[in-house]
């Protein structure tokens, strides 16, 4: 009877003839988290449909099982005893591992006469006995062990029996749901405008989990922004992490654009032209590192800027397809996500952000593009993107 982790995926079932090239990102996903937890300190091991984590110190459990939690492409993780099948025995190996986790139970609940019932999925179909029989059986051992009473409708426990093809069988008592989606990978590279708001590391959440690998970029203008608003967005892009893998991020030199968009563009204008301005860099950054989509955390009509006419504005100057998750999300929505993921109180710390400076009192709300463009002919945009692409820091 050995303690594992078992692990379970959603989504790639559907994958069909495509499933091992899902299957190998999700294991190698898998791996690197487990790595950062536990150093290579654990086995990991693969039956049809099913992975296991063993040999890990029994007591980091709940930080495996936690971790485990936050890679995309897992559904479902347990902590189970993995015994060897032996139907030939009565299950004996099974019986056995049903006992501790009766007794376990028993003794951690304050409810008496608690009722349970046995659940057996049965891929081994070289067993001639159906899973019905197979759990009526086993219930016994539970019967015999404790002051629990069965009752396969209104339980409080569902002991469950995992029998597998390769005659390995896991039991275990409850699962823990991961965060679904498809591992991080398997549908390109992306970078996300990373602003140290509530929006756009849910937007990044919300890429990861259909599969899309973030790069980062952020918008910095000193002296008006301050070091400590630069490492607010590190500390960011540090708690996606577990979610996004591991994400570069890249810190532009914003303030000489808005000085000069400041001297030389009306003021209404400000929000407007310095977000084309980040859809020009982001594309060059994306045309650099291979990527195929820029990423915002923009929800329509939420502020000035992600009005139709706004984002239609701003995303005239991407040279690449732009991917807005939260776009009907209102505000409570993005922030139960933001609460749930980790990022909230991080992203509401009050360090001021580059859409801060020059904010205008009475942004343009539906800017014309002919108009804009105009305007911006006031502008010697080649020499400014590449003055700010010149001065890019990397994290």
């Amino acid at each position: 009877m050995e303690k594992v982790i078992i692990i379970r995926y959603g989504e790639i079932f559907l994958k069909g003839k495509n499933r091992s090239y899902f299957e190998s990102l999700l294991i190698s996903n898998i791996k690197s988290a487990l790595d950062d937890l536990l150093g290579g300190n654990y086995s990991f091991s693969r039956s049809q449909g099913r992975y296991a984590v063993s040999n890990f110190e029994l007591k980091r459990e709940d930080e495996v099982i936690a971790t485990l939690r936050k890679v995309f492409g897992i559904h479902s993780v347990s902590s189970a005893f993995m015994v060897r099948t032996d139907f030939e025995n009565d299950f004996e190996n099974i019986r056995s591992a049903l006992k501790v986790l009766a007794v376990k139970a028993e003794e951690d609940n304050l409810k008496k006469d608690a009722r349970f019932r046995v659940t057996v999925k049965r891929a081994d179909k070289r067993i001639p006995m159906p899973s019905y029989e197979i759990a009526a059986k086993l219930a016994g051992v539970i019967l015999d062990n404790t002051s629990f009473k069965v009752d396969l409708t209104d339980f409080d426990f569902d002991f469950e029996v995992d029998i597998r093809e390769n005659g390995v069988s896991y039991v275990y008592l409850g699962s823990f749901l991961g965060v679904g989606g498809l591992p991080v990978g398997c549908s390109s590279k992306g970078l996300l405008l990373l602003s140290g708001g509530i929006d756009s590391p849910v937007a990044a959440y919300m890429m990861a989990k259909r599969g899309m690998k973030l790069f980062a970029v952020h918008f910095a203008s000193p002296p008006y922004t301050s070091e400590r608003a630069k490492q607010k967005v590190i500390e960011l892009r540090d708690i996606l992490s577990p979610y996004t893998t591991k994400m570069r991020l890249f810190v532009v030199p914003f303030t000489e654009i808005q000085l000069e968009i400041h001297k030389h563009c009306p003021e209404e204008f400000m929000i407007t032209i310095m977000r084309r301005f980040m859809m020009r860099i982001a594309s060059r950054l994306a045309e650099k590192f291979d990527l195929k989509a820029i990423i915002t955390g923009e929800s329509l009509g939420q502020v000035a800027s992600q009005t139709v006419e706004s984002m239609t504005s701003t995303e005239s100057c991407a040279k690449f397809p732009v991917f807005r998750p939260l776009i009907a999300f209102d505000k409570d929505e993005t922030m139960d996500v933001a609460k749930r993921i980790g990022t909230y109180e991080k992203s509401i710390e009050p360090f001021e952000d580059c859409c801060t400076v020059f904010l205008p009192k009475n942004p343009v709300i539906h800017p014309r593009l002919e108009k804009v463009v105009e305007l911006e002919k006031e502008l010697d945009i080649d020499s400014l993107v590449e003055r700010a692409i010149g001065g890019i820091e990397e994290y």
